[in-house]
């Protein structure tokens, strides 16, 4: 299974570029021989457009555009639900027992997504109640993703 994440925003170079590099390359390694091939991260540029809409919308479509055919969408999104780690690894489990060629997870900028892509996810889900910015949404996913793997593997990483 692949894992792609589609993010808007791009990380400066720095510790938060070199956090979540270093939690894909776990994940890479951990997943492996869970079934998870390759985890990809791809950046997407923010709209520079003066309306909020306007931005989501030339946002939205540019992720959309991304989404290979036929992948499981994840949409991160503050209205979305909050699991345990212990569930979210669970879901990751099934995804592959459900032989899924790639999961997608989408990231929105600061205006969030439009209503087309949140109809088109299957799943939604929130890193709780607070708004984090979408850079530290990308680290905080790595770092479940990794969570989930070291979880599946019965590594000691998780501590529930």
């Amino acid at each position: 299974m692949r894992v792609l994440i589609a993010a808007i925003g791009r990380l400066k170079q720095g510790p938060e570029r070199e956090l979540a590099a270093g939690y894909a390359k776990r994940v890479q390694a951990g997943g492996r021989p869970l079934g998870i091939r390759e985890v990809e991260i791809v950046e997407v540029r923010e709209s520079r457009a003066q309306d909020a809409e306007r931005r989501r919308t030339e946002e939205s479509i540019a992720l959309a555009n991304i989404i290979p055919d036929g992948a499981l969408v994840v949409l991160l999104d503050e209205g979305g639900e909050n699991i345990a780690s212990a569930a979210f690894a669970r879901l990751l489990r099934d995804w592959r027992a459900e032989d899924r060629a790639c999961v997608c997870f989408l990231i929105g900028g600061a205006d969030g997504l439009s209503a087309s892509l949140r109809e088109r996810s299957t799943v939604r889900l929130a890193f709780g109640a607070a708004t984090w910015p979408h850079q530290l949404v990308r680290i905080m996913l790595l770092e479940q993703l990794y969570r989930a793997t070291t979880i599946l593997a019965g590594h000691p990483y998780h501590r529930a």
